[in-house]
């Protein structure tokens, strides 16, 4: 069986390997020239560690980033609303770790190149499209400079090939983006430990300004000094979608956060101390009804893109790649493998997306902004239990797919 992955982020090299660990060849092409540790940073939540550790990077991947020791609320004014422990130390049996996406990308890269060969590998290869019948499917595809490409000829394709898919737009040649008017800002600045030094917080809602700050990497200045990734959010009625290809300006959106001054925090200090600003609308599309056409498939962010919250968009991915690696290594039909596979994770992705959207992990904010007037309170009880807010955390991670199963009594 010949397979094509269309792509080579995080859903087409943890693919590569899948395949490669069941004893199934692929071949993997990427639209860049070159591969560069770029972007900002990203959590591996238990659930993706698992899945990670199984494909023999869990020991490589911690140690190029930070365990997660507690995820903590607050709102804008710097109140604190919730804590509560992540990865091993809320009993799962994986680590919740920050570390840079780009590390983390080529972490997967080297490690594809090193098990299927370099040979394997196509850089500077664009899609264009995809045609099959009987025999088989072809990928169309040319360079950086727009030259065709010698097309390639699969039993099946996968497409991963992100958010802005090629081949899922050859399905469905109508669909957009969906913005419901929520734009971001992220950055990664060199900055001292915040709380513990592993916390990841998450401050003030999306109506009047929030923020995710964590730390991807440790001691970065030989003075103690941590690599923090932030993301600055805001929902603005009407606004135009930002740009992915354009550099973040700070002046966009500082003054959303200009009182965002704690004792544990200056917020401002934090943005105008990045070196690089990057900006991104928060986009995801509607889930569709198939992924599956005949010999070929999506995967990932071309499946099922979802809001960037709960760090669950790449451990999907991920465990979209295990998935279809194993129908595919256990079916005698590539076809009726690539329908099995749909039929295991649509449904599934399809909830975490309509989640992500409506009820995300920081609901708890935007649900106590609602219960005090987005106004300072004298303390949290007085609005609503701990209990309460710790069941609206446990229910987003049961429909994430990341639940901590009960202990056996």
């Amino acid at each position: 069986m010949k397979i094509a992955i269309v792509g080579g982020g995080i859903g087409g090299l943890s693919l590569a390997l899948s395949l490669h660990r069941k004893g199934l060849a692929c071949d993997v092409y990427e639209t860049v020239p070159e591969v560069k540790e770029i972007g900002v940073g990203i959590t591996l939540l238990p659930h993706a560690m698992r899945e990670l550790d199984a494909l023999g990077l869990e020991a490589q991947l911690e140690a190029a980033g930070i365990e997660n020791l507690e995820s903590v609320f607050f709102n804008r004014f710097g109140q604190f609303i919730f804590r509560e422990p992540r990865g091993r130390h809320a009993g799962y049996d994986r680590p919740e770790v920050g570390i840079g996406r780009g590390k983390l990308h080529r972490v997967l890269y080297e490690a594809v190149v090193d098990r299927l060969g370099a040979r394997h590998v196509h850089l500077d290869h664009r899609c264009i499209r995809v045609e099959q019948d009987d025999s088989g499917a072809t990928v169309q595809f040319q360079d950086s400079a727009g030259v065709p490409l010698a097309p390639v000829h699969a039993d099946v394709v996968v497409a991963c090939d992100g958010v802005n898919s090629a081949v899922r737009r050859q399905f469905y040649p109508q669909e957009e983006l969906a913005f419901g008017g929520i734009n971001t800002w992220r950055g990664v600045t060199v900055h001292a430990p915040i709380l513990t030094g592993k916390s990841y917080l998450r401050i003030g809602s999306i109506e009047t300004g929030k923020m995710v700050i964590y730390p991807i990497a440790d001691d970065v200045d030989g003075k103690g000094g941590q690599l923090v990734n932030w993301v600055a959010e805001i929902r603005r009625e009407g606004a135009p979608m930002n740009d992915w290809n354009k550099t973040g300006n700070p002046r966009d959106f500082i003054e959303i956060f200009r009182e965002w001054r704690f004792d544990w925090l200056d917020v401002p200090a934090l943005i105008e101390g990045a070196e690089h600003i990057f900006e991104y609308p928060m986009v995801d599309k509607d889930p569709v009804p198939r992924w599956t056409f005949g010999r070929v498939t999506l995967l990932g962010d071309a499946a099922h893109p979802m809001y960037p919250r709960g760090s669950n968009g790449s451990a999907q991915a991920i465990i979209d790649a295990r998935t279809l690696a194993e129908q595919l290594a256990s079916a005698a039909d590539a076809r009726a493998a690539l329908a099995a596979y749909e039929g295991l994770r649509l449904a599934t992705t399809a909830r975490i997306v309509e989640t992500n959207r409506t009820v995300p992990p920081d609901f708890i904010n935007i649900k106590v902004d609602e219960l005090s007037g987005d106004k300072p309170f004298r303390h949290i009880d007085d609005l609503i239990s701990q209990e309460e807010l710790r069941r609206m955390s446990d229910e987003y991670k049961r429909i994430a797919g990341f639940a901590l199963a009960p202990k056996p009594s």
